[in-house]
């Protein structure tokens, strides 16, 4: 009797907790799949209303908290992408904005001009050089356009090998040698007597220097000096462009680089005075796998550090 009382007992407590755990299992997913369904319709909300907040879950389950996390990573990189794509719509809005009112500008002189040309009945050389030097300057305008254009949508083929850059360095300063003694600069030029070889592509390089001179001699006049030096160490070469300029104020340091940042105390308007050039020379120091920099303090000096790869002498050579 007694036996089959044990039996008893021990088979209702068995059937208790075979209950008491299949009740557990219940309410377990019970609470995991309410959890899931409060997720969803908070993220649905989110998305829907584009509101930036980020999901909040309560609860002891891990898996659930580590799902949240990665939903709002997943979050954090769309507002990124949202802001980064918001800021490139205005900056090109801007940039066409700009570009369309100094294209109107020089159209503008140059068909008045052509106007008084016309009505004279006769091409006068003085009017005609003025009109040549519009046109011109529309053409480097243009040019400037396309080109960042092209860079930014990875539209540009540079081929990438050793070259000396103190010959470059040479060259660029040679290209503005007039423009530097009209203009009665101190030219400091401080270039190790033998080559050094860099990875990067000559036309480039040139028109990076040229941009950056053209920068001294525009807005670093004032200083009436232009400092061009060539440093190295191991792994890199670091080409200086330096002037003793207005320079530029810190607060505008981060956004000199920017397209069109046009402040009208920034040297940003570039060589061809569109805010385009040191955007390009940026650009195209990028894509030779070196980088552009700026170090300013206003009225002492200025100066733009351009930094490539070094280069061994025998794949120059090859």
């Amino acid at each position: 009797m007694n036996t089959d009382i044990m039996i008893f007992v021990l088979s209702l407590l068995a059937t208790v907790l075979a209950a008491v755990v299949l009740y557990q299992q219940l309410v377990f997913r019970t609470g995991t799949q309410k959890k899931l369904r409060e997720m969803h319709q908070r993220l649905k909300g989110i998305l829907d209303e584009n509101s930036g907040e980020r999901v909040m879950v309560f609860t002891e389950n891990k898996e659930l908290m580590e799902l949240a996390a990665q939903i709002n990573r997943l979050l954090e990189k769309n507002a990124k992408v949202e802001a980064d794509f918001r800021r490139s719509e205005i900056s090109s809005r801007k940039m066409l904005s700009n570009i369309s009112h100094d294209m109107k500008t020089p159209m503008t002189v140059i068909r008045g001009y052509l106007e008084i040309m016309r009505t004279k009945g006769a091409a006068e050389p003085e009017m005609l050089e003025k009109a040549e030097r519009k046109a011109q300057a529309l053409m480097e305008l243009v040019d400037s356009f396309f080109s960042l254009a092209k860079l930014e949508a990875g539209d540009t083929d540079m081929e990438i090998s050793g070259l000396d850059a103190c010959e470059v360095c040479r060259e660029s300063v040679l290209d503005f040698y007039e423009s530097l003694t009209k203009e009665d600069f101190q030219v400091d030029i401080g270039l190790p007597d033998g080559p050094v070889f860099v990875q990067g592509n000559r036309e480039a390089l040139q028109r990076v220097l040229s941009n950056l001179l053209s920068n001294v001699i525009r807005y670093g006049s004032e200083g009436k000096y232009l400092g061009l030096f060539l440093r190295t160490d191991e792994r890199s070469a670091y080409i200086d462009v330096a002037d003793r300029g207005k320079g530029i104020d810190s607060a505008f340091a981060d956004s000199v680089f920017e397209r069109l940042f046009t402040m009208e105390d920034s040297r940003s308007r570039s060589v061809q005075g569109n805010g385009l050039g040191l955007t390009i020379a940026k650009r195209l120091a990028e894509q030779m796998g070196g980088q552009l920099t700026l170090e300013s303090v206003p009225h002492v000096k200025t100066v733009f550090t351009v930094t490539l790869k070094r280069a061994l002498q025998e794949t120059w050579l090859r």
